[in-house]
């Protein structure tokens, strides 16, 4: 028997909310659309439903407004019945219960993210456990301590030992031998990096190696080390080292297609910091591509750096890049539809609601209170007075009335500059939510538990021409 759902709803949603219900049949469940008399279906609380709802018929499970405040493990306890909430758009429900996107697990991936802290000499020791702790928190599954050239670095091995009494795994990264040897002595999981005349130094620590050749180019001096160590039968990790563009980044990809082929079984690892850093564009797109070719390729593990300010998430972005890589690889689907983070600029799907679908939430409201939403034509803001379009704030100030109501000029003011953003860029807007810039920023989860009057609510008229009056009054 298939499943009833019951769909809570306000009065302006309730005609969008059965057409895009009809617009998905056949489905595998049977349905129920109600209305529990409020305006606004953000503004339903669980509390209010649980005044409301006195009936719940035949209903399986009840869906509820994404934005609904409340427990809703109360709620369900009250009503007996299982609760969800929707999504926040209407026109998102089709993908909610997984008609168009996918639904996807990013919970796995198989690359391990060095994350370099390229200053380590220059550092307390306190202040490398607090930036290895942010690195951790973005994604990091080994902490890369970088060793400046001619910069001396005496408290390394204390700070390998107190980043492992933090129960992080260190790397050690230097050309310099000698603070090789000191950073594995002190407990380093592995160094950065040695070629085929410094292999000595494993003699002298049990310290992962990670293998480069001579110069950058020199695969032949790579592929001696790396036998040497297979005869040995020690691990290590090999790299073959990724140049920047127009010197020599082609050719370095081709070097890692060739060791990977060369090398079927063995463990590799990129350093993607010379693209990143060095190329002036965002570095969401540049760490997917990259992401995209180690995952081809099975490298498994990526060496990333946030030496500028462009590059200032580049962790958090090859966290979420590797994720999306694997999962796209396990589906073998392309890497589409996962997840939106590394789309700080756009959104797939920006303008939910045509121009016409506004117009008839406009002709619905009875009240003073301004909605903003954004179409492909342009920021639309509407109240029971009538709607007004424009692609500038500054054209839709003058017929706001708001002059003598600062904080709700200011509001609107807000509002507006968020919708004329989302409008020019093709993102998402959501009237009292602030831009979704994916991985770029780092957001609060809303407590749903708590319920927040939305931000649309103005001064009724009357209320508004009291302050005008008694200003007036005085100023006589």
């Amino acid at each position: 028997m298939a499943e009833h759902i019951l769909f809570l709803t306000g009065k302006l949603a309730e005609k969008s909310l059965n057409r895009v219900l009809e617009s998905m049949q056949p489905t595998e469940f049977t349905y129920e659309v109600r209305q529990l008399g409020v305006s606004v279906a953000a503004l339903m609380t669980t509390q209010l439903i649980e005044k409301r709802l006195t009936d719940t018929g035949q209903a399986g499970k009840i869906i509820i407004p994404g934005r609904c405040r409340g427990d809703i493990e109360v709620l369900s306890k009250y009503l007996n019945l299982p609760v969800e909430r929707g999504p926040d758009e209407l026109k998102d429900l089709p993908a909610y219960f997984g008609h168009s996107d996918r639904k996807a697990d990013l919970s796995n991936y198989d690359v391990q993210i060095f994350a370099e802290i390229v200053d380590a000499p220059t550092m307390s020791v306190e202040d490398i456990l607090k930036r290895a702790q942010t690195y951790r928190e973005d994604g990091a599954n080994v902490i890369d301590l970088g060793c400046l050239p001619s910069t001396p670095f005496p408290h390394l091995a204390e700070s390998v030992q107190a980043l492992k009494a933090e129960d992080f795994k260190v790397s050690v990264d230097s050309l310099t031998a000698e603070d090789l040897v000191t950073g594995g002595k002190a407990g380093a999981d592995y160094l950065l990096s040695l070629s085929e005349k410094s292999l000595w130094v494993l003699d002298q620590v049990d310290s992962t190696p990670i293998l480069i050749g001579n110069n950058p180019s020199d695969s032949r001096s790579l592929y001696r080390a790396i036998d040497t160590m297979l005869a040995q039968g020690r691990d290590f990790i090999a790299d073959s080292i990724l140049d920047p563009i127009h010197f020599g980044f082609t050719e370095s990809i081709v070097r890692y297609r060739n060791l990977r082929k060369r090398y079927p079984d063995i463990e590799i690892i990129m350093g993607i910091g010379n693209l990143t850093e060095l190329t002036h564009v965002d570095s969401a797109g540049t760490n997917a591509l990259l992401l995209g070719i180690i995952s081809e390729l099975e490298i498994r593990a990526v060496l990333a750096t946030e030496v500028s300010e462009h590059c200032r998430f580049a962790v958090r972005e090859a966290d979420l890049a590797r994720r999306i890589m694997y999962a796209s690889r396990i589906d073998c689907i392309p890497p589409k539809g996962y997840d939106n983070g590394l789309m700080a600029l756009h959104e797939r799907k920006p303008f939910p609601y045509n121009i016409e679908e506004v117009k008839e939430f406009a002709e619905e409201i009875k009240d003073p209170n301004f909605r903003i939403q954004v179409t492909d034509e342009g920021v639309h803001t509407y109240n029971r007075e009538g709607m007004h379009t424009t692609t500038d704030p500054y054209e839709i100030y003058p017929k706001l009335n708001v002059e003598d109501d600062g904080g709700h000029a200011f509001y609107l003011g807000v509002e507006h500059a968020r919708a004329q953003i989302a409008f020019q860029l093709g993102k998402r807007y959501e009237q009292d939510e602030e831009l979704d810039w994916g991985v770029s920023t780092k957001r609060t989860a809303d407590d749903l538990s708590q319920f927040k009057q939305a931000g649309t609510t103005m001064h009724t008229r009357k209320t508004r021409k009291k302050k005008i009056k008694d200003k007036n009054n005085k100023k006589k």
